[in-house]
């Protein structure tokens, strides 16, 4: 068999998803390796870079299908809002899952995080954001549990804690988010349902109140392939 560099690899399978229709079945992974002239573990490794792109979805004992054109939320980074505001002025149609919220005591990372002693409670907030063919992000927020009490959200949480905060009328201020690409971890992973170490657009943030105390610690977990942020900046000197 010939060998392909892997660029030619997914060029040829771009082209290949982009003929077919939506909901369209792509040959089975030996088919499809003996078709394009590479091993099925470098075929795979192709297929996750599409998959993690919105392109084609593996359903589970059934094959791998065509997904079609995807849902893009494109934003702006210059202001903090929340995912469920900008899905709702773009006009975009995700709903949220029922958070899971669990009860742990902080450790020294999170005690040193919001300046709280070793051992005090913690809150997790962790819930799944779908479109209407797949989940496309993976939200969790920490809290102490002075700042917010589980009973609080039981009826009355809309998805997103940066929301229900500014409603009860919290004095948020800033927020400072790391920003990277990851390796999707094994739960992560789950709750997305892609592939173990599958690459994906990470946010790590820290919530500050006007007096700079921390009152949320945040991880998100955003497929690539279904979101597009930017920033607006000024050229220096200008």
């Amino acid at each position: 068999m010939p060998h392909f560099p892997f660029q030619r690899l997914q060029a040829d399978l771009a082209a290949l998803i982009a003929k077919l229709p939506a909901d369209s079945r792509l040959p089975s992974e030996p088919d499809l390796a003996a078709q394009l002239g590479v091993s099925r573990a470098t075929l795979r490794e192709a297929m996750r870079t599409f998959e993690t792109q919105g392109l084609i979805r593996r359903r589970q004992g059934a094959g791998t299908f065509v997904v079609g054109k995807v849902p893009v939320l494109e934003s702006g980074l210059e202001v903090l809002e929340s995912i469920n505001t900008l899905a709702e002025r773009l006009s975009m149609d995700v709903t949220t899952s029922q958070p899971t919220i669990t009860e742990f005591p902080a450790d020294a990372e999170y005690a040193g995080v919001f300046g709280i002693p070793v051992g005090e409670k913690l809150m997790r907030v962790s819930r799944v954001m779908r479109t209407e063919t797949r989940p496309v992000a993976y939200l969790v927020d920490i809290l102490p549990e002075n700042v917010l009490l589980p009973d609080e959200l039981k009826g009355r949480f809309s998805g997103s804690v940066l929301d229900y905060l500014l409603q009860r009328g919290d004095p948020l201020t800033v927020s400072r988010a790391d920003i990277s690409a990851t390796n999707a971890a094994a739960d992560v992973a789950k709750m997305l349902e892609v592939q173990r170490g599958d690459v994906l657009l990470e946010f790590i943030a820290r919530l500050y109140t006007a007096s700079g105390r921390v009152v949320d610690y945040s991880f998100s977990y955003f497929l690539p392939g279904y979101f597009k942020f930017h920033i607006v900046r000024k050229v220096g000197g200008a």
